[in-house]
């Protein structure tokens, strides 16, 4: 009885195993010529698991089915390649390891069945430096269930895919939430990147640059004046000073508004409940959820209240926006051909779209009101949250390597020959010349203000990694001594800045090591005072790429340097900064504790942040005359 029983369940299961394949048959009945029996057999079994309604068993095997497609397609680009259950994105996951850390664990499981948790979080490469890469190579390939990734720690590679704008682009997943305000810069592509391009980069010119030196310099010494007072107890409030600082220095120079170190944007405005700094800050922190929830539905009651404090930060700064806009249209731009700051140029451009609308031209020639939003919000997040991280780690580690204050103090002496104070007379003396990234890199003469920004920025610039994506055709890269490598259509490829700038067989086997005295090669020349004029030592193109590469580079560039070094010639020039010891510990132990609070970083939102920067507080000493 039970053979009878158990033959005809075999003959229900065979008939319905027969009419799901019939099913399927008739919903796709034509296969691609190409695809495995396995990839046939996965995609029935797929279709059975939507029939029956098991959601789970069908997530799991619709992972399995991408992964296999997406593995079978990494195969062909030929580089090595790391299986993951989980892309970088996926919100599950982020929201996974985020409230579990502990499950990134994973990562160290035998065989290597650990290594996508290694690489799937979020600011990875900082952790990871170019370990990983040691492990697999310069290039690898991630296969996840949305896609494939290429990850990029080749400088020639790096350089190749940064230069070609136009097969590289910026994918809109992951820019989508910069456009909170409106289309900008960082966002757009094509004729419309072009078009940004041409109507905001000219604000960054001498004229600005000499307004940013003198704005930063006022700014600091309010800032280390206010420090000093502290005494020994010394101060907390690094970072979050620094930020008010770059905050100001931007709205002097970009936006017309001047304001002291001590008020400014610390108190709201007329009729705001918040100041203008903390609801750009919030808003900042908080970047990605603008992209899950649009700031729109931000005030619902239904929501929690830290979800409507967001909606209320986003009205705030819409609300500051605006007025500034208000304020520069009443005022008028000056019709010169230099715009005196970003605002005025794009005021100017609001207008150009204006009249062409009114005159019946179809082509955009200016930028809309809120393409003018996007752009202040944009650059109020390149502008100065960027420039203020790369100041508060620059003085942390200065505190933590006194012998280096010195050596750049030295440099401030030999400047100081004359009475004249001013950006066109002293800037230049001190900044001879700029490393170029866009090309081969030519010998030249470097500040050393200059090189411990840029020291700081390869081991702790904001930005650890950058997005780019094929476009619609398949594109072809140079690759080493293997020929080419061909990227199918819309294949993600991630540049990993940080593993570029730790590499050792670019930067030497201490390069994770903290020292700006790398960017110079020997002595040329003696000056006076004993000084001497070192020649900066070039690296590949493509291996220091803290503001991008290629025709994308970052347009805020000069202004970043101009107003760094206007703050440490500043501060160095006058001060001497140490950590503020606990009972007990040693100057040694004191500098040790500096060093791993620095370490201890980690992305917050999109740009890198130390996790605790107040754990240990910095002394300011006025230096005898």
């Amino acid at each position: 009885m039970r053979r009878n029983t158990s033959e005809e369940e075999m003959a229900i299961t065979r008939q319905t195993g027969a009419i799901i394949v019939s099913l399927y048959t008739i919903a796709q009945p034509v296969l691609d010529s190409r695809k495995t029996t396995t990839t046939w057999l996965l995609e029935v079994m797929l279709f059975l698991f939507f029939l029956l309604g098991t959601p789970a068993l069908t997530i799991v095997l619709w992972t399995a089915l991408s992964v296999f497609r997406n593995h079978e397609t990494a195969r062909r680009i030929g580089l090595p390649i790391v299986i993951s259950p989980v892309s970088t994105l996926n919100p599950f996951w982020i929201l996974l390891y985020r409230g579990f850390p502990a499950i990134l664990s994973l990562e160290y499981l035998p065989f290597g069945l650990g290594t996508w948790a290694r690489c799937t979080s979020m600011g990875w490469a900082f952790k990871d430096k170019y370990r990983l890469h040691d492990d697999l190579g310069p290039l690898f390939t991630l296969v996840t269930p949305a896609g494939n990734e290429i990850t990029v720690a080749d400088p020639e590679v790096a350089h190749a895919v940064l230069a070609r704008r136009k097969d590289y682009i910026k994918p809109a997943v992951m820019y989508e939430q910069l456009n909170v305000f409106g289309r900008n810069l960082n966002t757009v592509e094509g004729e419309d990147w072009q078009r940004h391009r041409r109507l905001t980069a000219p604000s960054f010119n001498e004229r600005t640059s000499s307004l940013v030196w003198d704005e930063a310099g006022r700014q600091a010494t309010d800032m280390v004046s206010i420090w000093s007072q502290q005494g020994p107890r010394g101060t907390e409030d690094t970072v979050a000073d620094t930020a008010t600082l770059a905050l100001h220095v931007l709205t002097c120079a970009g936006f017309g508004e001047a304001y002291s170190f001590s008020q400014g944007v610390r108190k709201a405005g007329p009729g705001h409940e918040m100041t203008y700094r903390d609801a750009l800050s919030l808003c900042l922190a908080n970047i990605i959820t603008f992209a899950i929830l649009p700031k729109r539905y931000l005030s619902s009651s239904f929501l929690p209240r830290k979800l409507r404090k967001l909606g209320q930060a986003a009205h705030e700064f819409q609300r500051y926006m605006e007025e500034m806009l208000d304020r520069e249209r009443r005022v008028g731009a000056k019709a010169t051909s230099e715009a005196p700051n970003l605002m005025s140029a794009l005021v100017r451009a609001a207008d150009e779209d204006r009249l062409a609308k009114e005159s019946g031209h179809s082509s955009r020639l200016g930028l809309t009101d809120e393409e003018i939003f996007g752009n202040i919000f944009a650059y109020n997040l390149a502008g100065h949250e960027t420039t203020a991280n790369t100041v508060a780690y620059a003085l942390f580690l200065l505190a933590a390597h006194p012998q280096y204050q010195e050596w750049v103090r030295e440099e401030i002496m030999h400047t100081r020959d004359g009475t004249k104070k001013d950006y066109d007379s002293v800037f230049p003396r001190l900044q001879r010349c700029l490393a170029v990234m866009v090309g081969p890199p030519t010998p030249c003469q470097m500040s050393r203000y200059l090189l411990q920004q840029y020291e700081t920025l390869r081991l702790y610039g904001s930005i650890v990694f950058i997005p780019r994506a094929a476009s619609l055709e398949s594109q072809t890269l140079a690759y080493g001594k293997g020929g080419d490598i061909v990227l199918p259509p819309s294949t993600a490829v991630n540049i990993n800045v940080q593993a570029l700038h730790t590499d050792p067989k670019t930067w030497g086997t201490d390069s994770l090591s903290w020292r700006p005295t790398r960017w110079f090669g020997e002595s040329t020349s003696e000056t006076r005072k004993g000084s001497t004029a070192q020649t900066f030592t070039s690296t590949p193109r493509g291996s220091f790429i803290p503001w991008a590469d290629g025709p994308r580079v970052c347009p805020g560039q000069k202004f970043a340097q101009v107003e760094f070094v206007s703050v440490m010639a500043t501060l160095l020039g006058q001060y001497r900064v140490k950590p503020v010891l606990e009972a007990g510990q040693s100057e040694e132990q004191g500098r040790r504790g500096l060093l791993a609070m620095v370490e201890d970083s980690a992305i917050f939102a999109i740009t890198l942040q130390m996790n605790r920067p107040g754990k240990v507080a910095l002394q300011w000493e006025a230096l005898q005359p």
